[in-house]
């Protein structure tokens, strides 16, 4: 990938980078909400794979084209056409995205409504920005269906235990500053603001050392998951694999040496 190419999977998913290390992955179906039918969750898939492969690449982010929706979750017109089974795939769950192994940090920018499966892919990525306009929710029950992409999990241990349940049982929206309030939203921005916003916050990542950011990430991710037990082993391991790194020599090098450190990711 480079700065000037955008890269167009199908005519629903978009790829560029929009700084030296950060790529930016936009779902294109804003007449839907940018719902995700059977194509968009193939081509999010490949989004996936493709920025996970790039070694240039550091930092993700995901947003939705337009300012009025993130994502709708399921194009209900693809579930009334019996077509609900192709919304997932066998690697990536629902949209391609939801239990989608991935080693990089990736960031939602959410540029308005994430509902349903929109709110369950903004939970599966690993930091929120939002606009100020934007809302969550999983209003399933309010349609005979069941949050059954990670929500149901995941925003239970996002925000406390009887908030979770009451969003999840009434499926009412939770607005973005009510939101930050309890600590699922990272930052708060005006809708203009959210794409710098999110860029700037990925640029803070991508700065530091890329296996020691993917090694740190990967057992975060599991706390929720494991005990201490296996997490300890988890750590020790991620340790041996940045040790054996030349970025674990170049970091005290550059304190050493009072300069920034020139980061190789090997």
């Amino acid at each position: 990938m480079n700065n000037e190419a955008v890269i167009q999977l199908g005519r629903t998913v978009s790829v560029r980078l929009v700084g030296a290390h950060v790529a930016l992955v936009t779902l294109q179906r804003p007449l839907v909400r940018n719902a995700i039918d059977a194509i968009t969750a193939l081509n999010l898939e490949q989004a996936v794979q493709l920025t996970d492969a790039d070694s240039e690449v550091r930092c993700v982010i995901l947003t939705g084209a337009g300012d009025q929706a993130f994502c709708a979750g399921a194009d209900l017109k693809a579930i009334a056409n019996g077509e609900a089974a192709a919304l997932s795939t066998t690697r990536g769950g629902f949209a391609g995205f939801v239990h989608q192994p991935r080693r990089k940090p990736w960031i939602a920018a959410v540029n308005g409504l994430a509902l349903a499966g929109g709110t369950e892919i903004a939970l599966a990525c690993d930091l929120i920005v939002a606009a100020g306009h934007a809302a969550f929710g999983l209003p399933e029950v309010r349609r005979g269906l069941v949050a059954a992409a990670g929500g149901l999990y995941r925003l239970t241990r996002a925000i406390p235990r009887a908030l979770a349940i009451e969003l999840i049982l009434t499926g009412e929206q939770l607005p973005a500053a009510r939101a930050q309030a309890i600590g699922l939203v990272n930052q708060v921005v005006p809708g203009p603001e959210l794409l710098a916003t999110a860029i700037t916050l990925a640029e803070r990542i991508s700065a530091n050392a890329p296996l020691a950011v993917c090694e740190s990430l990967a057992v975060a991710r599991a706390a929720f998951d494991h005990d201490d037990r296996v997490l300890r082993e988890m750590s020790a391991s991620a340790i041996r694999a940045v040790a054996g790194s030349r970025d674990y020599l170049e970091g005290p090098r550059a304190f050493l040496e009072r300069r920034p450190p020139h980061w190789s990711g090997t």
